[in-house]
């Protein structure tokens, strides 16, 4: 599958353009770089944004759209069908001359040519390239070239996320690193008493400072690791929203990650981000940019196999990572920080 589209051909700048995305939370995080780099670049046109109800936090938090819209059903496209033409007469008011369908599928799809826009573009969902670059090449295919990406995203709000960090004492003395043991399935886990030995030997030589942050799901993971790192670990786990976590994000030197939301808004945000890929594409998905790193499967045989269980039972593309190693990558990555590569021509 490629990029579909019709492209913008006038000489002037549309007055609308609606982008939409309806994935998981992560994937929604990565078109928003590029997205303000479109909105950099047309200045005087109205963008706004569709996106699944529960992701809205973070797109309204940001100052690039003029206005987000949410959409009901959760993750079920059939209830998402259902709910997709409520939105149809506001959208119709706005006469978007431009669609660029960040998602394809069918209520995507549905929504595209219900407003029937003179210029558009389809997400290529099945190439093997990073989503970032399919989200640049889908936005060029509604006739808008993009000089640069920057992976810095800002918060309109700088002050989300401290107040946070003070009330669960904070020492912003010390530098913050932030872990991440959120991947959605055991074959993504890298194991919690490693990530406790890397946060030893890290606090050691750096005196730092962790924080877990994340959904509730990871609770006990962190539970487990404050156990071991007493107060030098402060469990966010459950504790914020996502522009709160980016804000905290934003205040760390480091941050150590499975695939998950959480690993797309670091990076995204310009912030040091070292990822630990097991099953996971890592073509698909893995941080772009030299701000990052990636230990991924690709190497092995049954490399990203995507399965929710490891066939051999060990889930050896993640276990052969010691925490000793984990660290000296960390290190690597930091030394090239000073000298790195955030803006993607």
């Amino acid at each position: 599958m490629a990029v579909t589209g019709k492209p913008w051909r006038r000489r002037e700048s549309p007055t609308s353009i609606l982008a939409i995305r309806l994935q998981a939370f992560g994937d929604v995080t990565i078109t928003l770089p590029y997205l303000r780099a479109l909105r950099n670049q047309l200045p005087s046109t109205r963008i706004d944004f569709l996106t699944r109800a529960e992701d809205v936090d973070l797109p309204r938090a940001l100052g690039v759209f003029d206005r987000v819209h949410a959409l009901q059903g959760g993750r079920s496209e059939r209830v998402q069908l259902m709910a997709a033409p409520l939105l149809f007469p506001g959208l119709l008011r706005r006469r978007y001359p431009v669609v660029i369908d960040l998602q394809n599928n069918r209520v995507s799809r549905a929504v595209r040519r219900f407003i029937s826009p003179g210029a558009w573009s389809a997400f290529d969902r099945e190439s093997p390239t990073s989503a970032g670059e399919r989200t640049r090449l889908t936005i060029q295919a509604a006739g808008f070239s993009l000089s640069d990406v920057e992976f810095k995203l800002s918060l309109t709000d700088s002050n989300l996320g401290a107040r946070v960090l003070r009330e669960a004492n904070w020492d912003p003395g010390r530098p913050l690193v932030v872990l991440s043991p959120a991947g959605a399935m055991p074959t993504r886990n890298w194991p919690v008493e490693r990530y406790v030995r890397f946060a030893q030997i890290w606090r050691e030589q750096y005196g730092a400072q962790f924080a877990v942050l994340g959904l509730g799901t990871v609770a006990s993971k962190a539970t487990a690791m404050q156990a071991a790192l007493g107060d030098s670990l402060i469990n966010l786990a459950g504790r914020t929203s996502a522009p709160e976590a980016m804000g905290i994000l934003q205040r760390s030197s480091l941050v150590l990650t499975e695939d998950c939301g959480l690993m797309h808004m670091a990076w995204t945000s310009g912030v040091p981000t070292l990822a630990l890929f097991g099953s996971s594409r890592h073509e698909w998905s893995a941080p772009i940019g030299d701000h990052t790193a990636c230990l991924h499967s690709g190497d092995l045989p049954c490399g990203a196999c995507m399965d929710a269980s490891c066939r051999f039972g060990d889930v050896h593309c993640l276990t052969r990572y010691t925490p000793e190693q984990v660290v000296a990558e960390a290190e690597r990555l930091l030394a090239r920080v000073t000298r790195a590569v955030r803006v993607v021509n």
